[in-house]
């Protein structure tokens, strides 16, 4: 059995280079268009994909918006940075280019979308009377309320001039392929970046719902507009006609191959899911009792057994502490499992972002309770990121330049009799 914790890492690093666009695009691309190819999109990604779509077609005309500290080096098509997850003038100013760029393709156009989380508060357009400093305020009230991505993602197509499928719909009548990388728990297309080429089958009223349902007072501006309608765009619409959406990188990819390196190893793999929401907290719980009770039930010679999961889990904050979903998760489970011999731990976010903290997560160990003495009281805080800090075990990845969401794997031996 290999040293827990480096395995750990070890795998997580497995899921990250499978979902590397410069390994995985490639095989998602046609053959290059021979009139005029425009190639624009957003998300934490979308640098690293422009670069491996030039990495086939040579040179292309466009642009794509990624978060800071995410840009690569490309031939011809433009890389605009902005910020992640609060947006900020950058991206709103970046996203008009786009839209002005798409304004003047044609029916003989093809447009090359490239999509990966992040696109959310990257491409920048508010609809109506809405400002961006409105925008920024109801994100990070959104982000602190604890609604899940889907709800959240919703909300942002209705007070939006570019999501819910308005950016393929400025596209008309080109011809858009949009390849994407997701990042959502049940691999919706509409749901990634929230859907800039694909319709909106949601509505304004339900918008208002969940703000509502999830204590969100939006700003008076965002109100009146909802309440007027929103800014729906339906799928089946003529103006969406000439999308195609296409996800190539998912989730459940970076996991199996995760799996198929323990299983090399004498390792029972046991998947919980690819699409797994919630508190971050009571998922770490239900987790830590499952492990537990797997432990119970091994024989000294058993072979290890690993419990792999994605999906986004979410935070409601309460404290004032630095953290993210992947931290907690960990610092919540080190909780539940309270030293129990034999199990260790690894959660992280794929794309190297734990919440608005450039750490991926963290790991823990039978010991990690006995470093730190202020578990608890970080927990409350939600300043995971500041317990694993003092301790030194973050794991840091830097940018990525992918994004398929959490990964989790829980590594359970035999306990010691």
């Amino acid at each position: 059995m290999p040293d827990p914790l480096p395995f750990l890492r070890q795998l997580f690093d497995r899921a990250v280079e499978v979902a590397d666009p410069m390994r995985s695009l490639r095989h998602a691309l046609p053959p290059r268009p021979t009139g005029r190819l425009v190639v624009v999109g957003a998300g934490k990604a979308s640098a690293r994909m422009a670069e491996a779509v030039e990495a086939e077609y040579g040179p292309c005309e466009g642009l794509v918006i990624t978060r800071y500290g995410y840009a690569r080096p490309c031939q011809g098509i433009e890389i605009a940075e902005a910020a992640h997850p609060v947006p900020d003038e950058a991206g709103m100013l970046a996203t008009r280019r786009m839209l002005a760029l798409l304004d003047g393709t044609g029916p003989d156009d093809f447009v090359l979308a490239l999509i990966s989380g992040g696109g959310s508060a990257l491409l920048m357009a508010p609809a109506g009377d809405i400002t961006l400093e409105e925008k920024q305020g109801l994100t990070n009230a959104l982000l602190a309320s604890g609604a899940p991505i889907g709800t959240i993602n919703g909300i942002r197509k209705q007070i939006s001039a570019v999501k819910g499928g308005k950016l393929a719909a400025a596209a008309y009548p080109s011809r858009m392929l949009a390849l994407m990388i997701s990042d959502v728990p049940g691999d919706d297309p509409g749901d990634i970046a929230s859907g800039p080429t694909v319709g909106d089958s949601g509505d304004a009223a339900r918008a208002l719902a969940a703000l509502d349902k999830w204590g969100v007072t939006p700003p008076t501006s965002v109100r009146a507009y909802l309440e007027a309608g929103g800014a729906p765009l339906s799928p089946d619409g003529e103006r969406l006609s000439r999308v195609e959406n296409v996800i190539y990188a998912a989730p459940v990819q970076s996991l199996e191959a995760a799996a198929e390196l323990a299983r090399a190893h004498g390792i029972d793999v046991r998947m919980l899911g690819d699409a797994l929401e919630g508190e971050a907290r009571e998922v770490a719980h239900a987790q830590a009792k499952e492990a537990l009770n797997l432990q119970a039930g091994m024989t000294p010679e058993a072979a290890p057994i690993l419990l792999l999961s994605g999906g986004e889990l979410t935070v409601t904050r309460t404290g004032d502490g630095v953290g993210g979903p992947n931290a907690e998760f960990a610092l919540a489970l080190a909780l539940a499992l309270n030293g129990a011999a034999g199990i260790h731990a690894i959660a992280c976010d794929t794309d190297g972002v734990d919440g608005a903290a450039e750490v991926a997560g963290a790991m823990i160990g039978p010991d990690t309770l006995a470093k730190g003495a202020d578990a608890a009281e970080a927990l409350a805080r939600n300043d995971a990121h500041g317990f694993f800090g003092r301790i030194g075990d973050q794991v840091v990845t830097g940018p990525t330049l992918t994004n398929v969401n959490d990964f989790r794997a829980i590594l359970i031996t035999p306990a010691k009799t």
